[in-house]
């Protein structure tokens, strides 16, 4: 507080000018070695995660040493802020590897606490979830793995604003990779790799039952390599009351299931007003369809996707005639559709629709480098190169964040054409 003098018809009185409080940020260390007994500075660090998750506030860090940790949560009276996010930051060989004692079924588990970034993490054997978010918002989960938990690997509830990227989710026991439930507003699930799951690969369910508009609204699917899901059945990418939202840049391979689906079973109302761009599906011979679009979920926007599926008894696109209105579909790499459940070759599909004017028939070996060894770029003579609808309003890269800039024209499917003398090193398809 500053004191000033100031003068008033002959006499003087003092003025006291308040100064805006401080806060006081914190770096808190937890290390194997440490005490929760020490202040958890560098020096005297924290031992275990969740006597630091009791002490963050607002604009803190909480940086974790390698080691194996029990897991731990982070309640509302704890949370961040959108100008000052708390952070919990894994270093390299950072395990954890049982529930956090609060609830002793997930491994992070955020019960109401708004504004925290986790990342760096590897969570396993968790009964529930590797990662959880609830009841929150403005949090972001970046950069972890979790492997081989009960149900999912990364899950949220009612979780606005939250963003799910570059992790590693997989091999989750009963159920998801990561699953966005209730309702929602505009999740993002970004650049992530989701693979051997026991059901789907992301899920997003707007659940009516669980109160709430029932719908989840404005997501973004984007980037991310997902593969080896479904041995219970469930999609790559299942969307339940999802509406508004966009779906881009995806790679689907060796799914035991479907790819794509936009329905309405739990939620309040269809999948509606949807973009699928970009995308490249190739499923398995035991799959269903690559994209499926029924009971109800009209305006939907299918553009430069590759669609291919070693099902010959299924194929790249079923629609219920119900959902047509709105349709859009064109520019794809297409083998065969269905209307409700009456399959149609291409040209009996254009004439039933009048949809994919400029979609063709293809095959694996025509198209990419190597599929074999699940390599999905394009081949220098792959017939996707300049044959897409040019979408630069909506998004410029491709699944590995290069331009799609670079030429007047598009290429179908997640990669686009990379002109240089070789490949760059980015992400592709892999094996487990």
């Amino acid at each position: 507080m500053t004191r000033t003098r100031s003068k008033s018809k002959g006499s003087r009185r003092l003025q006291f000018d308040t100064l805006e409080a401080k806060v006081v940020l914190s770096s808190y260390v937890v290390s194997p070695v440490g005490s929760d007994a020490n202040s958890g500075t560098a020096t005297a660090p924290f031992l275990t995660l969740q006597k630091a998750a009791y002490s963050v506030q607002p604009g803190d860090t909480v940086s974790v040493k390698a080691g194996t940790y029990q897991g731990f949560v982070v309640k509302s009276n704890h949370s961040g802020t959108a100008a000052a996010p708390i952070t919990f930051a894994a270093d390299p060989g950072v395990k954890i590897t049982s529930p956090n004692t609060w609830n002793n079924a997930d491994g992070i588990d955020l019960e109401g606490a708004s504004y925290i970034t986790i990342k760096g993490f590897n969570v396993t054997g968790a009964p529930r979830a590797g990662i959880r978010a609830a009841l929150d918002h403005g949090v972001v989960i970046r950069n972890n793995t979790t492997d081989s938990n009960g149900r999912w690997g990364i899950y949220s509830s009612f979780s606005d604003n939250i963003d799910i990227e570059n992790n590693i989710a997989s091999r989750s026991v009963n159920e998801h990779g990561i699953y966005v439930a209730n309702t929602t507003a505009n999740p993002v699930v970004r650049n992530n790799i989701v693979w051997g799951n026991a059901s789907c690969g992301i899920q997003m369910n707007g659940d009516a039952s669980q109160g709430g508009a029932g719908i989840i609204t404005g997501a973004l699917i984007e980037g991310n390599t997902i593969y080896g899901n479904g041995k219970l059945g469930g999609a790559a990418i299942n969307l339940d009351g999802v509406q508004d939202s966009r779906i881009d840049n995806n790679l689907i391979y060796n799914q035991l299931a479907a790819g794509i689906t936009l329905f309405q079973g739990d939620a309040a109302a269809p999948s509606i007003n949807n973009v699928v761009a970009n995308n490249t599906i190739s499923l398995a011979s035991t799959a269903k369809w690559d994209i499926s679009i029924t009971t109800g979920s009209t305006g939907a926007t299918v553009l430069n996707n590759i669609l291919l599926n070693a099902n010959t008894s299924r194929g790249s696109i079923r629609i219920d005639s119900n959902c047509l209105p709105g349709l859009k579909s064109d520019n794809n790499v297409v083998t065969q559709f269905s209307i409700d459940g009456s399959n149609k070759s291409l040209s009996a599909w254009r004439t039933s629709t009048g949809q994919d004017t400029h979609s063709f028939n293809s095959t694996a070996s025509a198209l990419f480098v190597n599929a074999s060894a699940n390599n999905y770029q394009l081949s220098s003579t792959s017939p996707a190169i300049s044959k897409a609808t040019n979408l630069s309003s909506i998004f410029t890269t491709d699944i590995l964040g290069r331009s799609r800039m670079s030429t007047a024209a598009w290429d179908i499917g997640a990669y686009a054409y990379y002109y240089g003398s070789t490949y760059p090193v980015g992400r592709i398809g892999a094996s487990h």
